[in-house]
């Protein structure tokens, strides 16, 4: 059994990896560049290859439970955006375009951001290390 938070992250991360690993050799760059076009998202020449670097490279760090916190916020801010420029007037369902996948993959990053990556993480050997040189040095 996985340590509280960790299923979690290791769902939230591999999904938003497999979305960015998708967006740099399914669709390619160019082709993410000109859906967004299409989709209305401003700049999208210059988001494409960010959102692509995010999802992918946000997603690895959630896996692996580094700076956990950070990414959860990007990620979920990624959502938002993705939900208010594109998903919103699909309505819900994903059939239809609709948000509800979007949603739920915000909604996940949003709870690690505000919960924490778990024990099981990277982020836990850096702030265990910082925890244990505080208490060197108050000591």
């Amino acid at each position: 059994m996985l340590p509280r938070g960790s299923s979690l992250r290791l769902a939230i991360g591999f999904l938003f990896a497999a979305h960015g690993w998708q967006k740099f050799s399914q669709f390619t760059i160019e082709g993410t560049t000109a859906s967004f076009t299409q989709m209305g998202v401003p700049v999208a020449s210059l988001v494409a290859p960010v959102v692509a670097t995010l999802e992918l490279v946000g997603g690895v760090a959630l896996i692996l439970g580094l700076a956990t916190r950070i990414v959860g916020v990007l990620l979920a801010l990624d959502m938002v955006g993705a939900i208010a420029m594109v998903h919103a007037q699909s309505g819900v369902f994903v059939a239809n375009g609709g948000f509800e996948l979007v949603l739920a993959l915000g909604a996940g990053a949003a709870a690690l951001a505000l919960m924490g990556p778990g024990s099981w993480a990277l982020d836990r050997l850096f702030v265990g290390r910082k925890a244990a040189r505080r208490g060197l040095i108050n000591a």
